[in-house]
């Protein structure tokens, strides 16, 4: 007997069968030939799942399930990234402790995401605000100190006056801190590193073995390493005693340098001006530095700020003494912090030049022309020949780069080097929700790691964990800071500072893979077995932090011979990020959409369907101003349809065969094997928003089928169950209960992935897809013949697509023939 779809039972019914079954658990140790280690970035824990998570989840859990379906043995877990500002922060302003908001809200998420039907592997999630995981970091921290790639120096380091705590140079976007959008100043503190720098060429060299990166991807990560070759030269300055070195890529200019620039907050600085009249001024000027971000120092577009120190230096290549200043547009972070500054050749040096009156001297002459210093309105910074440079007149530059550096080893004047925009990382934090750093600092032995058997150093509970400025809360709790050396027994003191957590994230996925071992952080066969991984999901905005510093730890862990592999994910899917008014989704704006009305009130199934019918997974979605009952036009009564389809077919098996109707029934089966033909490349290919839109053209053509009086039950049967496999990966619950009321044994999400006999599945016509802005918007039976010409003009003739084009012409048309026409509307 047929029965309506009540998607909250079947939800329920299946999440928790699901659950007890432990149906998603992958194996110890994998076919190496046929295994699949797809993992998902995983997720903060600030409050419950928003549609941005939605969406993330149900492409990846498509991924994984489609996967299963073709028979790989599957690897797909979670866990959280539980340490960080966001808890803290929240914690403080409902004067209550980090820890039980972090773990309430991991509550929610895990209950939402098993409502979603997400097939995580249960059996191997952690968090790492647990002691049992950060114990770990506290053990790869030593490692690293023990081999000199964590060490601490005083250093020039960004700070968020509102988080009162440091920040890397990735985590400061725009000027700003990336959390809470501050202005971020400089603080001169002694902090902790991790020297990645030491990889920098690896981090470089190795991209091109990430095959499944897009080209857009590798360009973020070669600029921010930002390798350049060049020579380091020596200048003397009045009253140190050692030369300081420059780094440049123009050698072949240094008889061009009239003048020359140390950061304000260089070492030097102070040295030079000590005892002197500019003194005072150049601490005033620091401190109107320190308000700009180094985004506005580096602007094109605010006039160059200098002070002269009263001192000089001395030009190697010619013996003239050149004035020294310190200058807002140098920053101390890049390079050496000190700047030969030839004005004719580089427009930072011209515009300072001619702010402050200096001397602008042409050392590099156009082919065609002759610049006169005076003259000039803008540096030239191309091709020509050497001038007024001694024996190198004439030289060209095609060649002199190469010739100067030459002449300059061999009068010990500089060398050839290799300079890199990639700084090492910082990862002191002055904050308390995060992995105590296990150092215990001596007055007599200096610093010395934490013995491997006092692991984890544990967060004391009962702290005040607001930030008071320079000093972790951790700071103030005496009876934890005060310890004995673990060298000599004698007082010492704690490090008070905590990792930066992208520490946690940087090694997770080796974790998962061994998550309960408690002898070392992973077993490196494990690792071995499932990596690299297959498919690694997240979003762009993690380019410059995460993927490098996960690289970084893959590289170290190869040279400690932890693992097999030099790049931890070769295939990276960088989704799109869902939207609210343009803006994305998250706690900190206030925008975020939980999904718990959308489960209310149609399913998790139309849910996730709706999310991947928005568009590629790559493209960003707007969230519609109508909220979820969206999903009541779109989705909702299409999984009805399907209900009543399945349970049609179901009733008919249980009525006398009916005569079979000839071509009727030859044009539905070929319809059926078209369809696992094609929606079998759209889910290789990610499209599942054309897979979507086929299969609801499969269900129409069995309804058309059946009122035209098409009736045989094998048939129907046939398309039933491939339309409930072809939909399992998406749609998990309907087609788990559909397969079951069918008489069908064991899990349809265990089934083979359906196969298509080629015969069948050749088409005399194909389905055109049109998408307007990624959304599917209509589709048409074609020739499997059309030509370009014609797809475009069936696709603009269609009425669905002229009314989301508003009558407007469309501002971009992409055909793929024969059965993609894309269209992106005029703004």
């Amino acid at each position: 007997m047929a029965t309506g779809y009540d998607f909250n039972s079947i939800e329920e019914h299946w999440k928790q069968a699901w659950i007890d079954e432990g149906a998603w658990a992958a194996p110890r140790e994998p076919n190496p030939a046929n295994k699949r280690y797809l993992v998902t970035m995983f997720p903060y824990p600030s409050g419950d799942l928003h549609m941005g998570h939605v969406e993330i989840f149900s492409i990846h859990d498509s991924i994984a399930r489609f996967n299963r379906m073709q028979g790989f043995e599957v690897l797909n877990p979670i866990g959280w990234d539980a340490f960080g500002l966001p808890a803290e922060n929240a914690a403080i302003r409902r004067g209550i402790h980090p820890k039980p908001w972090t773990y309430g809200n991991m509550a929610k998420h895990r209950s939402s995401m098993e409502r979603l039907g997400c097939s995580f592997d249960w059996n191997r999630t952690f968090y790492t605000c647990d002691p049992a995981f950060y114990r770990w970091n506290q053990w790869l921290f030593i490692r690293f100190f023990e081999r000199g790639l964590a060490y601490r120096k005083q250093a020039a380091v960004n700070w968020c006056p509102e988080d009162k705590t440091v920040l890397a140079n990735e985590q400061v976007v725009a000027g700003r801190c990336e959390r809470c959008g501050t202005l971020v100043t400089k603080r001169l503190l002694t902090q902790w590193f991790f020297k990645t720098t030491e990889y920098a060429d690896r981090l470089l060299d190795d991209l091109e073995l990430n095959k499944g990166w897009t080209e857009r991807l590798k360009t973020l990560q070669r600029n921010w390493i930002g390798r350049s070759h060049g020579a380091e030269v020596h200048f003397a300055l009045d009253g140190i005693d050692d030369p300081v070195v420059v780094f440049t890529t123009r050698p072949d200019t240094l008889w061009g340098a009239t003048f020359f620039v140390l950061a304000p907050e260089h070492r030097l600085v102070d040295q030079l001006v000590a005892g002197t009249e500019v003194e005072a001024s150049v601490r005033a000027f620091r401190e109107q530095v320190a308000h700009l971000s180094e985004v506005d120092r580096a602007s094109t577009d605010r006039p160059r700020q200098g002070l002269f120190l009263g001192k000089y230096a001395m030009n190697p290549v010619n013996g003239e003494r050149i004035p020294i200043w310190i200058a807002d547009y140098v920053l101390m972070d890049y390079g050496t912090g000190a700047v030969m500054a030839v004005p004719a050749h580089d427009q930072r040096d011209f515009e300072f030049a001619r702010a402050h009156g200096l001397d602008i001297r042409v050392v590099i002459q156009p082919h065609d022309a002759q610049l006169q210093s005076e003259e000039m309105n803008e540096a030239f910074a191309g091709a020509g020949k050497m001038a007024n440079s001694g024996s190198f007149d004439g030289t060209p530059t095609e060649s002199s780069v190469g010739e100067v550096i030459e002449w300059l080893e061999q009068e010990g004047l500089g060398r050839r080097a290799v300079n890199f925009r990639l700084r090492d990382w910082l990862i002191s934090r002055q904050r308390y929700w995060g992995t105590p750093i296990p150092i215990v600092f001596c007055p007599d032995c200096g610093e010395i790691p934490v013995p491997e058997e006092q692991l984890p150093v544990e967060l004391p509970d009962l702290v005040d964990i607001v930030p008071t400025g320079e000093q972790s809360p951790l700071a103030g709790v005496q009876d934890w800071v005060n310890t004995a050396c673990p060298k000599c027994g004698g007082a010492g003191r704690r490090e008070t500072d905590t990792m930066d957590t992208f520490v946690d994230s940087s090694w997770y996925f080796h974790r998962y893979l061994d998550p309960h071992n408690d002898e070392v952080p992973f077993d490196p066969a494990l690792s071995n077995a499932w990596m690299p991984m297959d498919w690694y999901t997240g979003g762009i905005e993690h380019a410059v932090l995460h993927l490098i510093y996960a690289r970084f730890f893959q590289k170290v862990f190869m040279d400690m011979g932890m693992v097999r592999d030099p790049e931890p994910f070769p295939r990276l899917l960088n989704h799109g990020t869902v939207t609210m008014d343009g803006k994305r989704m998250s706690k900190s704006r206030g925008n975020i959409v939980e999904p718990v009305e959308a489960f209310e009130r149609y399913g998790a199934d139309a849910l996730r369907l709706y999310m991947l019918f928005s568009g590629p997974p790559e493209q960003d979605f707007d969230w519609p101003n109508e909220g979820v009952t969206a999903i009541g036009r779109v989705t909702f009564p299409w999984l009805q349809r399907v209900w009543r389809l399945c349970e049609e077919v179901g009733a008919l098996q249980h009525e006398p065969q009916q005569e079979p109707q000839g071509l009727l029934d030859t044009e539905l089966r070929k319809q059926v094997h078209r369809t696992i033909r094609v929606v079998t490349k759209d889910y290789e290919s990610l499209s599942f928003n054309t897979a979507i839109a086929r299969l609801m053209e499969l269900v129409n053509e069995a309804y058309r089928y059946r009122a035209a009086g098409g009736n045989e039950r094998a048939l129907l049967r046939e398309l039933v169950e491939a339309l409930l496999k072809l939909l399992a990966p998406m749609a998990p619950y309907i087609t788990e209960e559909q397969w079951h009321r069918l008489g069908n044994e064991g899990s349809i999400h265990k089934e083979r992935w359906p196969a298509f006999d080629p015969a069948l599945a050749s088409v005399d016509e194909v389905t055109m897809v049109v998408q307007v802005n990624g959304r599917v918007r209509d589709t048409m039976q074609v020739p499997a013949t059309i030509t370009e010409a014609e797809m475009r003009d069936r696709a603009l003739s269609s009425k669905k697509v002229g009314d989301h084009l508003g009558g407007r012409e469309p501002q971009r048309v992409i055909v793929k023939p024969p059965k993609l026409v894309s269209l992106v509307a005029p703004d």
